[in-house]
């Protein structure tokens, strides 16, 4: 019998068993930094703005020389000067007076507002007629109202998103501090396996498993690297998996992870390491390993792409994050199940759905499949899970879907 976990215990585990890999970082031109993970807190050492601007095309001026005034009785101000996008307006703003500003030119020194040019009128004579009253601070960025010096603008483990390569290239970081991307070794297992590009025999199947990890990796920011079909014959499987633990960061095998004749995975990991569990309360993904040599982990995925799919979305990328000392948001959605669900007493229960709105609500379609039906998980818009003591759900009650 499997000593099985449950899927709470193996995120504790995770943690407890398996710390952050040092000497991760290197760094990536601006360009090349999205999507990757920064290693390091970015501080900001200079004002964003530099300088205090208008956010209209408009006059810059002394709000207190406003106040009051309104369309039938307006504040008549002169125009001392025109601002020109780019430039510093190099000089001071005299009392009654006004500047015309562009959106995103500097305000001269002593000006607090800019009112927009719809609500002005110039005479013609040198001077502009005001008809709506300024504030301080109206239509104005001000010096470091973005960023100051020792503002921390963006912290590490944090993957970059394209706002955030907005807020680098603001405060002038152009060779981003990123961690080097994990390498994960992936070993498929099985005398029935054959590569994509092979027609099966009777009773052989391809090896849908790689590339379905591979693209998983590399969508999350680690390198994949394959290490082909290995077939069931322990001591080439061991000889495999070693090369791999010498070469990568962590090490997915995919099969073989089940109690049988031929499953040698356990007796592998256990003479390179530790084997920390076999068996997780989990559907699809009961019959899976993980143990680890040294720091890395090395986990046994069962052979079921759809299993494998599940085990590594919920298991193997936050093991991967706890080793790139990485923050990933899980995004979901609350929906409500368009139909009942069954569930399996003792163990959790996740299933893939997709997602539709249907006068203004959002259901979650339960999909039906099987573990080893890849197809069927491939138009899922996410998933949800049936705690263990939970016998299933009925139509219409509120779930939480994970999205993909």
């Amino acid at each position: 019998m499997l000593q099985v976990k449950t899927p709470e215990e193996v995120l504790r585990l995770i943690h407890d068993k398996f710390q952050p890999i040092p000497g991760l970082t290197e760094f990536v031109p601006l360009e090349a930094a999205a999507g990757r993970t920064l290693s390091e807190d970015i501080t900001a050492e200079e004002y964003v703005p530099d300088f205090n601007r208008s956010t209209v095309d408009g006059y810059a001026l002394r709000a207190a020389d406003t106040f009051g005034c309104s369309d039938a009785i307006p504040a008549v101000l002169s125009l001392q000067e025109e601002i020109r996008m780019g430039e510093d307006a190099g000089f001071a703003l005299l009392r009654e007076n006004c500047a015309y500003v562009p959106t995103g030119g500097a305000l001269p020194e002593g000006a607090d507002c800019a009112v927009m040019l719809e609500y002005t009128e110039d005479y013609g004579d040198g001077t502009i007629g005001i008809m709506k009253p300024g504030a301080p601070g109206m239509n104005v960025i001000f010096r470091g109202d973005d960023v100051c010096p020792g503002k921390i603008v963006l912290r590490a483990g944090r993957v970059l998103t394209a706002q955030d390569i907005g807020a680098l290239a603001a405060v002038g970081k152009t060779l981003v501090p990123v961690q080097r991307r994990l390498n994960v070794g992936i070993i498929s297992t099985g005398d029935e396996l054959v590569p994509p590009d092979q027609q099966p025999l009777p009773g052989q199947v391809r090896d849908v498993n790689t590339a379905l990890l591979s693209a998983l990796l590399t969508e999350q920011g680690a390198e994949a690297h394959s290490y082909g079909i290995v077939v069931d014959d322990e001591s080439l499987l061991h000889e495999t998996v070693t090369r791999a633990v010498q070469e990568c960061d962590a090490v997915l095998l995919s099969g073989g992870s089940s109690v049988g004749v031929k499953d040698a995975s356990c007796r592998i990991i256990e003479s390179l390491g530790e084997l920390l569990l076999h068996g997780i309360a989990l559907k699809p993904g009961k019959p899976t390993i993980m143990g680890r040599a040294g720091n890395r982990p090395l986990i046994g995925l069962p052979g079921h792409p759809v299993a494998a799919f599940v085990v590594a979305r919920l298991f193997v990328l936050p093991l991967l994050d706890r080793l790139a000392e990485r923050e990933r948001p899980l995004w979901s959605v609350t929906a409500e199940l368009s139909e009942s669900v069954g569930a399996n007493h003792g163990r959790a229960q996740v299933n893939a759905c997709r997602l539709i709105r249907q006068d203004g609500r959002v259901l979650a379609l339960p999909i039906r499949s099987k573990s080893g039906l890849i197809t069927q998980l491939a138009g899922a818009d996410g998933f949800f899970c049936i705690e263990r003591d939970c016998e299933g759900l009925p139509k219409g009650a509120p779930v939480q879907v994970y999205l993909n």
